[in-house]
């Protein structure tokens, strides 16, 4: 197979964690005979720096070209007082919107090695296992208009949505539901959103075409709450653009640690972008101690969605998991009695599983 990837290292731990995810995807390339071609592009900070945008034409054009894009990170102190066309997620916001990616996955799934780590009690979290499928590319933060008074003293944001975009979205959590467990959650505000008594509609229109899979309808507040409290009822969510954001990243607390989730951007057509969630950290940037092993998930996540390489995919989630039972993790991981490394070793450690001719794909990943 060969495949075309743009790499957008962007800002703090970006280009590190980049770098992890790329030795990975070579290793899997020599051992299954694939021919991936990279090509680097700036995004964010860095571009700003470079380009005077966070988003320069070369990069757009290049990941339009591209059979998928790894993003490591934008952002960071340094531009928190630009003007708002002039920050870092400026960057992310419209590549997302220039391919067209609609539709964010962003699995939660807590490792037994790190769940002592959580917030919560471990009976609370033991055993969550999954799906928030999020509106990308509408709501709140497209809108217009969107802006402040010339006085500074009122502003306006605006949720809009086309019926289009909520059923494809829809569709997609559907989908994917059926892959899993088969149950759907649908979150919305409808008791007071016009938007969201649309997207209630259409959930209840779309469940037709799916009657393998229960629908429960939420509001988005309960939603927030019953996360905290009762995450494991939960197989797939899916939610329009602010919530999503909101809710996957309450979610991230089942996990004990930022540093284990990936998400995937797709359209339908199966082009995506794969980040980790976990942010640039520019504290920790260039101290070769940054966690590698969302970003590796993240690649896992794209050899399965774009490259349909489900067997490399398996292969690659398992050696993470094979990485903490044996009790490595860096300085944001807790693994009791573990030992602490380093961002090259971990993705050492990784690699020793991912080339073993002893790995197989013989676990059951929730990123699918």
């Amino acid at each position: 197979m060969e495949k075309q990837i743009v790499l957008l290292p962007g800002d703090g731990i970006g280009s590190e964690v980049i770098q992890s995810a790329k030795q990975v995807l070579d290793a899997i390339t020599e051992r299954f005979n694939h021919t991936f071609t990279y090509h680097t592009h700036d995004i964010g900070g860095v571009a700003i720096d470079q380009h005077g945008t966070p988003l320069p034409q070369d990069t757009v054009r290049a990941c339009e070209q591209a059979d998928a894009v790894l993003l490591g990170a934008v952002g960071g102190p340094k531009w928190d007082q630009n003007p708002s066309h002039l920050r870092p997620e400026k960057g992310l916001l419209g590549i997302r919107k220039s391919l067209g990616l609609f539709a964010n996955l962003r699995p939660i799934k807590g490792f037994p090695q790190l769940l002592h780590s959580s917030p919560l009690k471990h009976e609370v979290v033991d055993g969550s296992d999954l799906l928030i499928v999020r509106e990308l590319t509408g709501g709140l933060y497209f809108g217009k208009p969107s802006e402040r008074s010339h006085d500074g003293n009122s502003v306006v944001d605006t949720l809009a949505y086309e019926r289009s975009e909520i059923e494809r979205i829809v569709d997609n959590a559907f989908k994917s539901a059926q892959l899993r467990r088969k149950h759907l959650t649908s979150v919305d505000k409808a008791n007071v959103l016009e938007s969201s008594k649309l997207w209630r509609e259409v959930v209840e229109e779309k469940k037709a075409d799916y009657p393998d899979v229960t629908v429960e309808h939420q509001l988005v507040d309960a939603a927030a709450m019953k996360l905290i409290t009762a995450p494991t009822d939960f197989d797939v969510i899916v939610t329009e653009n602010m919530f999503g954001d909101i809710l996957s990243d309450e979610a991230s607390v089942l996990t004990g640690s930022l540093g284990m989730l990936p998400s995937a951007s797709l359209r339908d057509d199966g082009v995506g972008l794969y980040e980790p969630v976990h942010g640039s950290a520019p504290d920790i940037a260039g101290k070769g101690v940054a966690n590698p092993l969302a970003m590796i998930l993240s690649t896992a996540m794209m050899l399965r969605h774009s490259f349909h390489l489900e067997k490399e995919a398996n292969i690659v989630e398992e050696a993470v998991q094979q990485v903490l039972q044996d009790g490595y993790h860096t300085g944001d991981l807790d693994v009791k009695n573990g030992q602490l490394v380093g961002t090259k070793e971990m993705t050492r450690r990784v690699l020793e599983h991912v080339t073993s001719q002893d790995a197989t794909n013989s676990i059951m990943t929730c990123y699918a």
